[in-house]
């Protein structure tokens, strides 16, 4: 199946994360728990949003988003990863692979926004209580999340098309799934364009989100140290923890991955960091917001004594 161009490349083989047989069940447990609890979780999280009434705002709004974009994400990468733990040979189709690309790029674009949105939601909340309302209506939430997706969809079909015209001189992906470095190592074409232009959305998508949210909490921070009552400011606190959990786990990990050189010898970096990235912030989001939000658990309460009922 060696290919001199990607007309005759008509399948990629993914390395996986190890080439020890004795691993390969035991990963392919583990990965099934994590994408069952993300799964349940996100599902959970939507359903749960949409049953209760007093979740019915626009920072619920944007959170069942959220849980849908992650439970997505994850989907693009996870059920094709448990296959090749079963399978003899990990075999994904030219076409499969720049869908895999494609929907990866879009889902991680979106996540990026929309936790700044949500950040933009609690500066809101917080330093503008009296207007949020007006400022947070129906119509703005849902320009804002048509805008979040708008964004991830763009990027993506630039990155996509410029994968497009590359030639391959190899099918050997090292890697669990089609991402944009494992992929451009293995081009006996020119892969100029396509570094710049990663590397110019890239930076310009996480710099800009995160200095967006660093504002965002700035201005926050500075507004709760300046309310009076010790229970205010406890409350404001926790309205903004569990999104700071989510912020930190997922910009973390994608500076690891994208804010630094672009080199084969951090395959094996890229990686490790990537399954973090890719498969466990995804499951995480859901706990995050429901073991630290009390009208998360509450909601749980009602639901469940209601089902008992």
């Amino acid at each position: 199946m060696a290919a001199e161009n990607h007309s005759t490349v008509t399948e990629f083989i993914l390395e996986g994360l190890t080439n020890r047989p004795e691993l390969q069940l035991p990963l392919f447990f583990l990965f099934l728990g994590i994408y069952s609890v993300t799964m349940v979780g996100n599902l959970g999280m939507i359903t749960l949003i949409c049953l209760n009434a007093q979740l019915h705002t626009p920072m619920y709004y944007f959170l069942s988003n959220l849980s849908f974009v992650d439970l997505c994400y994850s989907s693009v990468i996870i059920p094709k990863m448990l296959v090749n733990f079963v399978s003899e040979k990990n075999t994904i189709s030219y076409a499969g692979c720049m869908s895999q690309f494609y929907f990866f790029i879009v889902f991680v674009i979106a996540e990026c926004y929309m936790l700044t949105v949500m950040a933009y939601d609690r500066y809101v909340a917080i330093c503008r209580p009296l207007l949020y309302n007006i400022i947070m209506s129906h119509r703005v939430c849902s320009l804002l999340v048509a805008g979040v997706y708008a964004i991830g969809f763009i990027d993506s079909n630039i990155e996509t098309g410029l994968m497009l015209k590359l030639s391959y001189c190899d099918f050997h992906v090292s890697h669990y799934f089609c991402d944009i470095l494992p992929l451009m190592t293995l081009s006996c074409s020119s892969t100029y364009d396509i570094e710049m232009t990663t590397f110019f959305l890239a930076r310009f998508n996480i710099v800009v989100t995160s200095l967006t949210v660093l504002v965002s909490y700035a201005f926050i921070l500075s507004s709760i140290l300046h309310i009076a009552s010790t229970e205010g400011r406890s409350k404001a606190f926790s309205m903004c923890s569990s999104h700071l959990a989510a912020v930190g786990l997922f910009y973390g990990s994608a500076s690891f991955m994208y804010l630094k050189p672009s080199t084969a010898s951090s395959l094996a970096q890229h990686n490790v960091a990537s399954v973090f990235y890719t498969t466990v912030i995804p499951m995480l989001n859901p706990l995050i917001y429901s073991l630290r939000n009390k009208e998360v658990q509450a909601a749980i309460q009602k639901t469940l004594r209601l089902r008992v009922e």
